[in-house]
């Protein structure tokens, strides 16, 4: 897997340091050469084997998420990416178990996989499911949802393709419906949960606490 790069950008996400159990190396060296993005810009047809609907989930986590969605949409292809590496590789093993040929990692910073190797008009989705809100003020320039991003995302859809964002955290929630309702690329809708996606995890924990979730769906129109 490719190095992480700073490059001096603010990013959404904190770093995460420790050794890899034995358990962890055993699955990346089995599992990653199948499922890895491979290098240079994405060519669907050839790092997939087939030309099919692109799905990005950025920050995958364990891929409760992801594997749902794979396991769904058997006819299309979900890049998952996440800088967290034991979750990437429980992902994969969990992928192996279920027999998913159609899931397909990245280690790394989505903004920089977004900006260097995923061509314009290439993807049909974007999925970013309960992102660190980043609560304090003075970290709210860390949220994933920014017009720089949004850039990056509008181009990188498909017309009519959407972005799909879900999160239990209300400060957040009201920043990504102002960011996103002031950017007239997209409509947006709230309320819509998808009924393919998984309630464990994050949401589970939200939910535990007493906290709702809101879910944005926002289709490029522009």
């Amino acid at each position: 897997m490719e190095p992480m790069r700073d490059t001096g950008r603010v990013r959404s996400y904190g770093a995460r340091r420790g050794r890899l159990s034995a358990l962890t190396l055993d699955r990346l060296e089995r599992l990653v050469p199948r499922h890895e993005m491979p290098d240079g810009v994405l060519d669907p047809a050839t790092a997939f084997g087939r030309s099919a609907p692109v799905v990005l989930e950025i920050g995958c986590g364990h891929g409760g998420a992801a594997l749902a969605y794979a396991a769904a949409h058997p006819d299309h292809d979900l890049l998952a990416v996440d800088v967290f590496t034991p979750a990437l590789a429980r992902m994969l093993a969990e992928a192996e178990r279920r027999g998913l040929d159609n899931l397909w990692m990245h280690r790394g910073d989505a903004v920089q996989l977004l900006e260097e190797r995923i061509p314009p008009g290439s993807l049909a989705a974007v999925h970013l499911f309960f992102p660190d809100p980043w609560p304090k003020a003075k970290h709210a320039k860390r949220r994933f949802i920014a017009p720089y991003n949004l850039d990056l995302l509008a181009s990188r859809l498909v017309a009519g393709g959407h972005l799909l964002v879900a999160t239990d955290h209300p400060v957040h929630a009201a920043h990504v419906r102002a960011v996103l309702g002031s950017d007239q690329r997209f409509e947006v809708t709230e309320g819509e949960r998808p009924s393919w996606r998984p309630t464990d995890g994050f949401e589970a924990k939200g939910h535990e606490a007493g906290r709702s979730t809101t879910e944005f769906s926002a289709v490029l129109v522009r």
